[in-house]
């Protein structure tokens, strides 16, 4: 049985992905699903996905904005562009999308099924059911407007969709994941991001089987039964209710402990990025790895035409997204300090150094399918050495940091939404 895994706040905020970025997003995202492929597999991948911590910190480390809720829209329609002219190769099909792209979900899972021989009419229902668990049967005021559904050539699935209250500009992202799924129907998410608004009316909850049997009733017992019962309804302090407050007397769920401790990402709505956002052991371990132990143990990775210690220090917070484990991912700010952010913060992206970073990360890519794996190999041991550094690497604030690379923007191409 899966278990949520966390929950977050997603602020709304209005803006654009401008083309240079959303170029380099969709091939950044590309190269570093076929990292994770090629180290662990194309079911691993979609556990990644299914992780909102790790999601978020997808999303900045390939230059979004790190706390927006346009991550979700941005990283998945990055995945399917990038992954698209690999995907039969790859064995990993992104599906669905934004508004009008996610009716699609169907047609392409269908099509999905003609070039792999899954049964897709499986899969099809499976994405309908999803959708409409999250819009009906989980009411917590949030109105789904995006619906992504990847699937693996073993037929294993992730699905990652968004509602939003543009009332409150506020966003919930909801993760499932088709490995351990027992029921649709008794706690199937993954994890659900969003802010807490009080009680919320899940039918989709393994706690809530007493309230379905009771809908089921008062279906069967026409409309005057189901009057009688809307009648006693009571106000409640949440933004939904109950509508079975009687059952609540006859079934008080008890949480077990990981339930009661389940992580809580909390997404402000300010664009700065700051000191407390971060871990700074961790940026402190990369920062160490690149420029104290790179040139001694990766001089093969640094003699790549173009590399300067800057890239080094990029592909330290890209390999801890292709290597990290789920703890690594608390404080998803930290990866925007690899290539910056749309919006200037933590600083504008530093275009040199990103297209730095894809070359190096495509040659690693390339030369590890045709059996030579000794560059992708040395990020991961790049990821490693960071680990072991920040139990003693010292250095500047992280003010001093941010301070740094703005200074340094212009002369790597720093660029922001905003640039003419």
């Amino acid at each position: 049985m899966t278990q949520r895994s966390g929950y977050a706040d997603l602020p709304l905020h209005s803006g654009h992905v401008p083309a240079w970025l959303g170029t380099r997003m969709a091939a950044l995202g590309r190269v570093i699903a076929e990292a994770i492929v090629h180290h662990y597999g194309r079911d691993e991948l979609l556990r990644r996905l299914a992780q909102p911590f790790w999601f978020q910190s997808f999303g900045a480390v390939m230059g979004m904005d790190w706390h927006s809720s346009g991550i979700t829209t941005r990283v998945l329609g990055a995945l399917k562009r990038g992954l698209a002219p690999i995907q039969r190769e790859l064995g990993v099909y992104v599906c669905g999308g934004r508004g009008r792209a996610s009716r699609c979900t169907p047609a392409e899972l269908l099509a999905v099924g003609e070039m792999t021989g899954m049964d897709a009419a499986r899969l099809a229902t499976a994405s309908r059911l999803v959708a409409k668990i999250d819009s009906a049967a989980v009411q917590d005021g949030y109105e789904l407007y995006l619906h992504g559904f990847i699937v693996s050539a073993t037929g294993h699935w992730c699905v990652v969709q968004q509602g939003m209250s543009p009332a409150r500009r506020e966003a919930r992202r909801y993760h499932w994941q088709s490995e351990g799924l027992a029921s649709f129907l008794d706690s199937p998410h993954a994890a659900i991001e969003g802010i807490n608004q009080g009680q919320i009316l899940n039918l989709a909850d393994a706690r809530a089987r007493a309230a379905r049997r009771a809908g089921l009733e008062l279906v069967h017992g026409g409309p005057d039964r189901t009057l009688g019962v809307l009648r006693k309804l009571q106000p409640d302090h949440g933004r939904t209710l109950s509508l079975f407050p009687q059952l609540d007397a006859i079934e008080t769920p008890v949480r077990s402990s990981a339930q009661r401790t389940v992580p809580h990402l909390c997404l402000p709505s300010r664009h700065e990025v700051l000191g407390s956002d971060i871990v700074l052991r961790r940026l402190h371990g990369a920062l160490a790895a690149a420029a104290e132990r790179g040139p001694k143990d990766y001089a093969d990775l640094l003699l790549t035409p173009g590399v300067g210690a800057r890239t080094v220090a990029a592909l330290a917070l890209v390999a801890e997204v292709v290597h990290g484990t789920a703890a690594r991912f608390s404080d998803p700010a930290r990866f925007s300090l690899a290539l910056g952010g749309k919006d200037g913060h933590p600083f504008p992206v530093p275009l040199k150094v990103y297209d730095e970073t894809l070359r190096v990360l495509r040659r690693a890519v390339g030369q590890a399918g045709l059996g030579r794996a000794d560059k992708l190999d040395a990020l991961r041991r790049l990821d490693a050495q960071a680990r072991r550094l920040e139990r003693s690497a010292g250095g500047g604030s992280f003010e001093q940091f941010v301070a740094a690379e703005r200074a340094e923007a212009p002369l790597l191409g720093g660029r922001t939404a905003f640039s003419r």
